[in-house]
């Protein structure tokens, strides 16, 4: 099961950039979400402006434009996308996704402010002190901070809202949302070749004597006479990834031939069709492609097969709360856009 976690706020994602998202690098679906390339940085002729003029009001709450470039950066490094690589068309529509997510998140914030949180200074600090622990120095930790600029009174007031509006969403969403075994064995069956399903596979290794496309008949006798002598020494004993250190062509020679994990059709189809006819540790007659000829070496295989629901069912379950507390989220939002004051400066 091979998928990515929803993240709702932009609080979190402002303070978790810093820390490489670690929080949130589970395995669950990719929300719907703007295409990384439409964040962008702001254009260079908004920094002629003053950082403390409004952009937006929120139920009289100001969003200033300090904010709004500190968004953008902090997208911008998210999704390591380079701003000079944009179209004007795309620096402006970043800037308006940028905005719209920042008006999300202050509206959550206000609503969520009318939840005490407990001991929340003590959540604060522990937060960022995991965050800070994260780099080898302070100076390290500065740093990260100014490529956002933010300080670190920037960072805990970002911390602050972020665990706010993540218990709002926690105590008042997630925590009573109910998935029966039937939701998740629903999702496994409509899901079971996208998710669930693992193709064989095999890691081998193989020592390459290269012969050009445009070699004579003599020559490509030659590299096979060679190679089926370096068969002979390492069916004789000799070590198989010092030979393919000492003979192959390939570049894999300098990790003594490792080719690495691979499906079917991703190697050439002789060398696929003898590499996985292999059994671990048996080594291939010499096998011929458009490369050559290959001494294949087989280090391991992992059978194709499918996930069994029960093995899967929590991590199932666990994914459809949060797309159900996002979906819960997202209402709330458009809610309170509806009943709120909101102007776009």
């Amino acid at each position: 099961m091979s998928l990515r976690k929803t993240v709702v706020p932009l609080y979190a994602a402002l303070c978790l950039a810093l820390s490489a998202a670690a929080a949130f690098a589970q395995d669950a679906p990719a929300p719907a979400a703007e295409p990384a390339k439409t964040v962008a940085a702001p254009a260079a002729k908004a920094e002629t402006k003053s950082p403390s003029d409004p952009v937006a009001r929120v139920n009289g709450t100001t969003i200033t434009r300090l904010e709004l470039d500190r968004a953008m950066k902090v997208m911008l490094a998210q999704n390591q996308v380079d701003a000079a690589q944009l179209t004007p068309e795309q620096l402006k529509q970043g800037q308006d996704v940028a905005l719209d997510q920042l008006i999300a998140a202050e509206l959550l914030l206000q609503e969520a402010s009318k939840h005490a949180v407990k001991d929340l200074d003590k959540l604060v600090d522990d937060k960022i002190a995991v965050n800070r622990a994260k780099f080898s120095s302070d100076a390290d930790f500065q740093k990260a901070l100014s490529t956002v600029d933010m300080s670190v009174n920037d960072m805990k007031d970002f911390t602050r809202k972020d665990i706010v509006i993540s218990s709002f969403i926690e105590s008042q969403y997630a925590a009573k949302v109910v998935v029966s075994d039937a939701d998740a064995k629903k999702f496994y069956d409509e899901n079971l070749e996208k998710y669930f399903s693992k193709p064989e596979s095999a890691r081998a290794s193989h020592i390459l004597i290269g012969v050009d496309d445009k070699a004579s008949a003599e020559d490509r006798k030659k590299a096979k006479e060679k190679a089926q002598a370096l068969l002979k020494r390492v069916k004789d004993g000799e070590d198989f990834a010092t030979v393919a250190k000492a003979e192959s062509s390939c570049p894999s020679a300098s990790q003594g031939g490792d080719l690495g994990t691979f499906g079917h059709g991703q190697m050439v189809a002789p060398f696929e069709e003898a590499a996985f006819a292999l059994k671990p540790g048996q080594i291939s007659d010499v096998v011929e492609t458009q490369f050559g000829y290959h001494i294949i070496k087989l280090t391991e295989k992992q059978e194709g097969g499918k996930e069994s629901f029960e093995s899967v069912k929590e991590k199932i379950t666990e994914f459809l709360k949060r797309e159900k507390t996002q979906k819960s989220v997202v209402d709330l939002v458009s809610k309170l856009r509806e009943t709120g004051k909101i102007e776009k400066l």
